[in-house]
């Protein structure tokens, strides 16, 4: 299962900044099925307090491959990726029940860039010797 996190003021939908998020649902999302499993909460701050709440935020997200958000930083981008999350943005406030289906049917068939590479990395690589082999080897 790959735990991914939806900046969410309301539960339902997709609707913050990464930096100046309320609070993440984080959802364990299989082939199949996809189940919430914790609420992160954090209490309102002033914006220009933006930088210091970075690392809280991204250490509440320690095991998910992926946040989704309508905008992040690139302060806070380089410290998700440092931390193994890749940082979504949406475009639009989005259903979050509208990716978690999005995201089931990518594990199953592939199609979102960041899952093949959490289902790679979890599931180990079986082509890379391949791949290896067939680049040759020189001494």
């Amino acid at each position: 299962m790959l735990r991914v996190a939806f900046a969410s003021s309301d539960r339902s939908t997709v609707n913050q900044h990464f930096g100046a998020a309320e609070g993440f649902a984080v959802y364990a999302v299989d082939g199949e099925r996809a189940r919430l499993v914790e609420i992160v909460e954090f209490p309102p701050a002033a914006l220009d307090a933006n930088e210091a709440r970075l690392p809280a935020r991204v250490a509440a997200l320690a095991g998910c491959g992926a946040v989704y958000c309508l905008a992040a930083g690139a302060s806070a981008v380089k410290q998700l990726l440092a931390a193994g999350v890749q940082p979504v943005r949406l475009d639009d406030e989005t259903g979050i029940d509208l990716l978690l289906r999005q995201l089931s049917r990518a594990i199953r068939a592939g199609g979102i860039d960041w899952v093949d590479r959490a289902r790679r990395r979890r599931d180990g690589d079986d082509t890379r010797f391949d791949r290896m082999l067939d680049e040759g080897w020189e001494e």
